[in-house]
């Protein structure tokens, strides 16, 4: 079964190869031989009730600075294509929340890579808190007293951007930390959402681990370590990956959460885990499967196009 795939992406010239799951995606596609089609998200149009973009076609190689040959741009009715995989990075803002809305109008006609309804309706620090019961205590606020009192019960806290991501601006603050008051002002300064706030795990200097689920079931996964000095684990803030194994815990938070991500037609998810605690459910540009593959584990992409193609409408 050959699909013509449309990836709404990042500009693929400026993508790492070595670490990006979207390329695995294309690289497993075009070995299927399907057709693939690159746009980016500023490109999309809706003009008399159709969608297009101007794509240009691709053809992708595993090779570092040679990665990928584009053709010519041409306008492209989004309805006629079989995949359209929705794979920006974030900001989650009101950019790309605006090309979810646009994708709604030819979903699940062309198959959307995840969902964009249930993409709009999950972002990843809100949607996770369905789930207090696999997680550390935690707040969304942006109410000065609530934190002081939230860290007089925890102790150590982590405060991040409820829409940030690649951990951009995640501090760990002390119960005492004299801080805390100027880092309120940066962040009250700064952002004009509340943000999340939980208790300071201290065992994710053991490790915080990423675990891909692909329609509802645990696939595999890797566990990233923090650089010396630094809380966070983020491999783009030089966290390095690791092999793993899911424990009985980690096991017990993906079976609770699969179903539910399965009926919201959310294929490709990426979860956070730190001491048996999930922290984050991310389901706008996961990542982890080069790693996972790197490390030895299974080739993901695989799995995920078998589970894409056995969705798509004929």
């Amino acid at each position: 079964m050959s699909l013509t795939v449309a990836v709404q992406m990042d500009p693929i010239q400026r993508i790492k190869i070595t670490g990006d799951s979207t390329f695995a995606m294309l690289l497993e596609a075009q070995r299927r031989g399907h057709r693939l089609l690159h746009y980016t998200p500023e490109r999309l149009t809706l003009r008399d009730g159709k969608v297009t973009a101007m794509a240009e076609a691709l053809e992708v190689r595993d090779v570092e600075g040679d990665h990928y040959t584009l053709g010519t741009p041409e306008r492209v009715d989004l309805a006629g294509v079989d995949v359209v995989l929705l794979r920006q990075d974030p900001p989650f803002d009101m950019a790309y929340i605006t090309t979810t809305h646009l994708l709604e109008r030819i979903h699940p006609q062309t198959l959307v890579v995840n969902d964009p309804a249930q993409v709009r309706n999950a972002p990843e620090k809100i949607f996770v808190l369905q789930f207090p019961h696999l997680m550390p205590p935690t707040m969304v606020t942006r109410e000065k007293a609530e934190i002081e009192e939230f860290r007089a019960e925890h102790g150590d806290i982590i405060m991040k951007p409820l829409y940030g991501n690649g951990g951009a601006a995640v501090f760990k603050v002390g119960r005492e930390d004299p801080n805390f008051g100027s880092l309120f002002d940066l962040f009250s300064a700064t952002f004009r959402e509340p943000w999340m706030v939980q208790r300071f795990l201290p065992k994710v200097s053991e490790g915080d681990k990423r675990i891909i689920l692909i329609d509802g079931e645990a696939a595999g996964a890797i566990n990233r370590v923090p650089a010396a000095n630094d809380i966070r684990s983020n491999m783009v803030r030089g966290g390095a990956a690791k092999p793993t194994e899911l424990s009985e815990r980690e096991r017990e938070i993906c079976e609770t959460i699969g179903p539910h991500l399965k009926a919201m037609g959310q294929i490709f998810v990426g979860i956070d885990v730190i001491d048996g605690n999930l922290t984050e459910i991310n389901v706008t540009s996961p990542t982890g499967l080069r790693a996972i593959k790197r490390l030895g584990g299974p080739d993901l992409a695989v799995t995920l196009w078998d589970a894409i193609e056995s969705k798509v409408a004929r």
